[in-house]
């Protein structure tokens, strides 16, 4: 018995450790293989080791939203060749925060309803959360603040409703983005706060500097100086901890735009230096934008030479962001094309399918009719019970019930639009015009077998006949 509950608790302590790693997905790392992934998604049966499975792959946004959007196009394909909900919900939700990303309003609401969609279907709080979150977000860039205030807390509810991951407190800390934008300072202090307290609680800590400088922000708004540093300052810490040059110089510039407002114009120059240095020879040279322009403004008047290298260094930002877009903008091409190829593909396998039933349906009807043969065959050598011959002629019914509902069952699901009440109108219909035709039959079948076991045995009693006859001559 001691063995046993040892076991159980070994056990239950194995999977309760399993979800709690797949939670605590660090997007900092660069993403799995997918073409190694795949296989895991689709052997894995539980449907919240999968999602963290297939989550895994979908963490690029921040650094590469091309990438991000090439692999989330190929979990949304394997989603709907499996029927996988799951897949399909990160697909969408990915696409729509990638859409956002390029500034593509219409594209991220398009994804952020199919994602929604999905997560409605699946009635599972995982997918809920993400699906809502990301229609939140959509709809914040749109300016409608009353739509993704809705969708953001019905994220939150179902994000409660499981152990924290990182998109429930995204989605906490979404909410404190959106007050913040509202102008409801107090509001989006409690939902940053909490966003906070969720991470520390749940060692889910990778959006943490994203928490502090909404901290600072706020905090600034409130006209609170100290605090408001203090906060840029542990997103500063925080940056260096997970390794982002991004955050890094996000945080720096909101230091140095702080003071440039202060007029403390010293320690403006030295952030705003420093956050162009943070992302120096790396991806994010265009996040120097705003920081450059702070000392091209700060110089303009005093230092000709300084003024000249950091308008240089605005130039080249700037030149640097619409030659990104520019490249984005044809990797985003070529993404979508192969995401078109691969639902061609997918509807040409769908169609093979399709005409493999119909060889199926095709064999079950020779198989009806070789039925029919057969029995007229064995009835025409043989004396058949009447009753058996009824019995039969059932069957064969039944059978040609099925096979017919079978046949047009795909074309009644598109007319009916899956509705109960008018398939089953349908299929009354059919079976109203069957039993006529099968009564009919029967009768004819009934009374023609009868007459030739009539026949039969008629003539098996003149074969009697002939046998006593010559018996007795």
């Amino acid at each position: 018995m001691k063995k046993a509950i040892i076991f159980c608790l070994f056990l239950l302590l194995s999977f309760t450790n399993s979800f709690g790693q797949g939670a605590k997905i660090d997007f900092s790392q660069k993403p799995p293989n997918l073409d190694s992934l795949l296989p895991k998604i689709a052997a894995e049966k539980n449907d919240s080791a999968r999602y963290y499975l297939a989550l895994s792959a979908l963490t690029i946004s921040e650094t590469n939203p091309v990438e991000d959007m090439h692999n989330s196009e190929i979990i949304l394909l394997h989603g709907q060749k499996n029927n996988d909900l799951v897949c399909q919900l990160l697909g969408y939700a990915c696409l729509c925060y990638d859409y956002i990303a390029f500034g593509n309003k219409v594209k991220s609401l398009e994804f952020g309803i199919k994602a929604n969609q999905v997560a409605e279907k699946s009635n599972d709080d995982r997918l809920k959360t993400f699906g809502k979150a990301m229609l939140a977000l959509t709809y914040l860039t749109m300016g409608d603040f009353e739509k993704s205030i809705s969708y953001n807390k019905a994220a939150i509810e179902a994000g409660s409703k499981y152990e924290p991951d990182i998109i429930s407190i995204c989605a906490v800390n979404d909410m404190g983005t959106i007050y913040l934008a509202m102008g409801k300072i107090d509001s989006a202090l409690i939902y940053t706060q909490k966003a906070y307290e969720l991470a520390i609680k749940s060692g889910i800590k990778y959006w943490l500097t994203s928490t502090y400088l909404q901290f600072g922000s706020i905090h600034a708004a409130m006209k609170n100086s100290g605090l408001a540093l203090n906060y840029w300052n542990l997103a500063l810490e925080e940056a260096n901890r997970i390794g982002s040059p991004k955050f890094a110089s996000t945080a720096y510039n909101a230091i140095a735009q702080y003071y440039y407002a202060s007029n403390q114009t010293d320690s403006a120059k030295l952030y705003a230096t420093r956050a162009i240095s943070s992302v120096k020879n790396t991806a994010f040279y265009t996040l120097n934008i705003d920081p450059a322009k702070l000392l091209l403004n700060i110089y303009h008047d005093t230092n000709i030479d300084s003024a000249f290298k950091y308008s240089e260094i605005y130039r080249i930002a700037n030149d640097s962001v619409s030659n990104i877009r520019a490249l984005q903008q044809a990797q985003l091409m070529a993404v979508e094309e192969e995401a078109r190829l691969a639902e061609i593909k997918l509807e040409t396998e769908q169609a093979n399918e399709a005409r493999k039933q119909n060889l199926e349906y095709t064999f079950l009807g020779l198989g009806i009719i070789s039925f029919l043969m057969v029995f007229i065959l064995f009835s025409r050598k043989h004396i058949t019970n009447t009753k058996v011959i009824q019995f039969l002629s059932v069957v064969s019914l039944l059978m040609v019930f099925e096979f017919i509902n079978l046949l047009i069952h795909p074309v009644l699901e598109k007319v009916t639009h899956h509705s109960p009440f008018l398939m089953l109108l349908s299929l009354v219909a059919l079976a109203a015009l069957l039993i006529p035709i099968h009564h009919k039959l029967e009768h004819w079948a009934v009374n023609k077998l009868i007459e030739k076991n009539k026949q039969a045995r008629l003539e098996a009693a003149k074969k009697t006949i002939e046998q006593l006859e010559k018996t007795a001559h």
